[in-house]
């Protein structure tokens, strides 16, 4: 189920174009939130904000990509989607390198900026179900003694019983027995589901929200 939060954040100098996308937004099912430029956005900008951004690229002020540029650098969540009459495939080029969306020229079809958001929405559903995942394999992980924690490294880097037991000093039988309760604690069905679990602990969170 889409989360309810999900906001497309428009900004856009010209009062008659956040009328009119905020009303056909609004008509279309989604939940909008106008701003005339990018200072007023940043002054209300709240880090748990989900959805998009849909923002010109020449605004007084900031322009659409230094936006775009000061969100990543928050860390923020939200997608991006550039709306510009004066685009370049330099700018364009900047955009997409910083993971926009999409590149729209006014006048665009209206069909063309519903397709942008929902690939918007989409992609922060993907992320949000990985947060989730990653979150509850986290603590999962934490159920963990140290010792366990040792074994678990050991066992993804692919070692043996015996191995491991040298590299600790325990008996391969204790190293078993680390094993099968990692297994039952982390409800894994096999060393592949380990290694993955393992793998967690060397990523972080941080890389989740920012999509990488």
């Amino acid at each position: 189920m889409r989360p309810e939060n999900l906001t497309v954040f428009i900004v856009d100098d010209d009062p008659a174009i956040r009328d009119s996308l905020s009303l056909m937004l609004g008509l279309s099912g989604y939940r909008v939130a106008p701003f005339s430029d990018a200072e007023s956005f940043l002054a209300a900008y709240q880090p748990g904000w989900l959805g998009c951004v849909v923002a010109d690229l020449r605004l007084p002020g900031r322009t659409g990509i230094e936006l775009q540029a000061e969100l990543r650098a928050r860390n923020s969540m939200l997608h991006f989607i550039v709306i510009t009459a004066h685009g370049d495939v330099q700018t364009a080029r900047t955009a997409f390198q910083a993971q926009a969306i999409d590149f729209l020229e006014k006048p665009f079809d209206h069909a063309e900026l519903l397709a942008a958001i929902e690939t918007a929405f989409t992609e922060q559903e993907r992320r949000l179900d990985r947060i989730r995942s990653h979150d509850a394999d986290q603590h999962m992980l934490e159920t963990l003694t140290g010792r366990e924690r040792e074994v678990l490294h050991h066992v993804a880097r692919g070692l043996h019983a015996k191995e491991i037991a040298r590299a600790l000093d325990i008996s391969p039988r204790t190293v078993e027995v680390h094993k099968t309760r990692i297994m039952a604690k982390l409800k894994a069905r096999n060393v592949a589901e380990l290694v993955r679990f393992s793998l967690v602990t060397e990523q972080g969170r941080q890389g989740i929200r920012n999509g990488d």
